[in-house]
């Protein structure tokens, strides 16, 4: 398997797993992890190796059947998976080429993740974007309030830790101000690149001054 998102558990190749693959043209592709996946009709992929530099997704027959207790038939048009003990079948797969594909619903791509990397595939939404989507069976997940803080979205959204709690208090205006000097990429149109933004504490009223040609 070229692709570690799918897999509902994973760990780091061990030393009864092997740590490279040889594919058609002789060359060795190295294998970064191993584990296991849960697909639709309680159907289970086990002992999973992924190597990023496959083209093909390959399943082993045997060990299919063997951890599922099911039979694969195929015929020239495609295969069925069908249980062992009744016969009945579970999965129909048509085949359009010289490969029989295992297709399943697109839901089989969405194994049960933490809340974390859920949060990293989909663009990095909120907790409550997580919650809808979690609470439609959209994606297995359960989201929660107390995961870390995201790098990510700190430096794409430009945010800030929360400042302390200040005990400073003011009374009369211009008592205490707050200014930020900052550079703005794009000169503004009269010729302006440098602004001055000043706070009064007290009346939090806020004047923006454009200083300094570029």
């Amino acid at each position: 398997m070229s692709d570690a998102g799918i897999l509902s558990s994973s760990a780091s190749p061990s030393s009864c797993s092997p740590s490279s693959i040889v594919v058609g043209d002789g060359s060795v592709v190295p294998v970064t992890s191993t584990g296991s996946a849960n697909l639709p009709h309680t159907l289970r992929l086990n002992n999973i190796i992924v190597a990023p530099n496959l083209i093909k997704n390959l399943i082993s027959v045997c060990q299919f059947t063997v951890d599922n207790n099911c039979s694969v038939e195929f015929d020239p048009f495609g295969c069925y998976v069908k249980d062992l003990p009744t016969r009945s079948e579970i999965v129909r797969c048509n085949s359009t080429g010289s490969l029989y594909p295992l297709q399943l619903p697109a839901s089989a791509l969405l194994a049960s993740s933490c809340s974390t990397l859920w949060h990293q595939r989909l663009g990095h939404p909120g907790y409550e974007a997580l919650s809808q989507l979690a609470h439609s069976a959209a994606i297995k997940c359960t989201p929660s309030t107390t995961d870390g803080l995201c790098h990510a979205c700190q430096l794409g959204r430009n945010v800030r830790l929360p400042f302390p709690t200040s005990s400073s208090r003011t009374s009369y205006v211009f008592q205490l101000i707050h200014c930020d000097l900052w550079t703005s990429p794009v000169t503004s149109i009269s010729g302006h690149k440098y602004y001055l933004v000043i706070l009064d504490d007290y009346s939090h009223c806020v004047l923006s001054l454009t200083l300094f040609p570029p």
